[in-house]
């Protein structure tokens, strides 16, 4: 299973890598591609949607479903 999220506020690919590096460390994440330039992450796995939300928001940006 895959889900996107909307993630805003990356302007560079630092930004980029600190989204993946925080959807990573979810539980239940297999693999995540953060794409700034249409404001979303796709995650494969069975993580749960507000866990990734949760996630991005800790790490400074802001995050939906």
């Amino acid at each position: 299973m895959s889900v996107t999220i909307t993630v805003e506020g990356m302007s560079c690919s630092g930004c980029e890598q600190t989204v993946e590096d925080a959807l990573r460390d979810v539980d239940g994440v297999t693999d995540v591609t953060v794409d700034r330039t249409t404001d979303s992450a796709t995650v494969a796995g069975d993580a749960d949607a507000d866990a990734l939300v949760r996630a991005v928001d800790e790490a400074g940006y802001e995050a939906s479903t």
